[in-house]
């Protein structure tokens, strides 16, 4: 499977963006600003690339920092990520959520996406199916 990750809107504050998975639109996305120059550990969106996602069970879900609806509190973790570490696929609604990760929203306001469970909730079976019986890739481009 396939998802890309299209920032098209992005200020010093957030950065919009919307998810396809094999060209067919998904949801949208929230992430930290696009920092040129030092990353700002939790305030910085990850760097552009291709990266492998993997369903696996986060630390942070199990504890109740994260929601998830996966009853064995599995969420995506995007690999090897230049500089960061932990990059998650996750519901949030604003940019004080992200931390660095991938918010999922259905609906989107100036600085906030909405809806993130119903997103979230929609998207998760897609990548364990595809976790199952081929790889999943997302590819996160500027536009």
């Amino acid at each position: 499977m396939e998802m890309t990750l299209i920032r098209y809107d992005r200020n010093e504050r957030r950065t919009i963006g919307q998810l396809h998975i094999d060209e067919v639109w998904e949801c949208y996305t929230l992430e930290d600003p696009v920092r040129e120059g030092p990353k700002i550990p939790g305030k910085t969106a990850i760097p552009t690339g291709r990266y492998r996602v993997s369903m696996t069970v986060s630390e942070r879900a199990k504890r109740g920092g994260l929601w998830t609806p996966d009853p064995k509190f599995r969420l995506p973790l995007l690999e090897e990520v230049p500089g960061f570490e932990g990059i998650r696929i996750h519901s949030g609604n604003t940019p004080e959520n992200t931390e660095g990760c991938i918010l999922v929203g259905k609906t989107k306001a100036a600085d906030s996406i909405g809806s993130s469970r119903d997103a979230l909730t929609a998207l998760l079976p897609k990548i364990q199916a595809a976790d199952d019986v081929e790889e999943c890739w997302i590819t996160v481009i500027n536009a």
